[in-house]
């Protein structure tokens, strides 16, 4: 794995790194709701708009979506195609796992921490992705975050800004993929990303 991510990174070729951009933004903080509390003190959930802005060969690409967090359990990222708002593409993590939903592909990755240890920075847990949400989520803080400040500095160009953050109470459950869906493994998916 870690020799797949030095070749996409020396490349320069980020479109593979939107994925790992995509997972440290959620491991970020969050925020709770009077009625319960997260270990930090704070809201219990939290929910914004996304958008998130890679570099590409001919400059950049932005994607629109939503972000949910139910604090210590679960951070989903939806990313909605322009125009006709339909899911692309779906980003769930927990303390213990990751999945990555392509939903045109009709494929899905799913890893453990443990198994990603070796392409993942190391501040990229879930109690850091959980802090970083919640602190971006209070008045007046820098509420976008960059790759250099993710530990990607390949991709220090690229941003996640959120915006109309929520701390109502949330519902999130695993999604359920239907036999229509293929799991494939970490490196056929860089691969398929950087052919698009």
């Amino acid at each position: 794995m870690k020799a797949l991510y030095g070749k996409y990174k020396a490349t320069g070729h980020v479109l593979p790194l939107l994925l790992l951009l995509s997972l440290l933004i959620g491991l970020s903080g969050c925020k709770t709701s009077r009625k319960a509390v997260s270990s930090w003190g704070e809201p219990r959930y939290l929910s914004s708009k996304v958008q998130l802005t890679i570099p590409n060969k001919g400059g950049s690409i932005t994607v629109n979506g939503t972000m949910k967090l139910v604090s210590a359990e679960r951070v989903q990222f939806s990313f909605l195609m322009p125009i006709l708002r339909s899911e692309v593409a779906r980003l769930e993590i927990t303390p213990d796992d990751i999945l990555l939903v392509d939903r045109m592909g009709k494929r899905y990755v799913q890893a453990s921490r443990k198994e990603l240890k070796g392409i993942l920075p190391k501040k990229a847990d879930f109690a850091h992705l959980e802090k970083m949400l919640f602190d971006a989520s209070r008045p007046g803080a820098k509420n976008y975050l960059t790759g250099k400040d993710l530990g990607i500095p390949s991709l220090e160009k690229g941003k996640i800004v959120l915006s109309d953050f929520s701390d109502k109470e949330i519902t999130l459950k695993p999604p359920q993929l239907s036999s229509r869906y293929v799991k494939v493994e970490w490196t056929e998916l860089l691969e398929m990303l950087m052919k698009l």
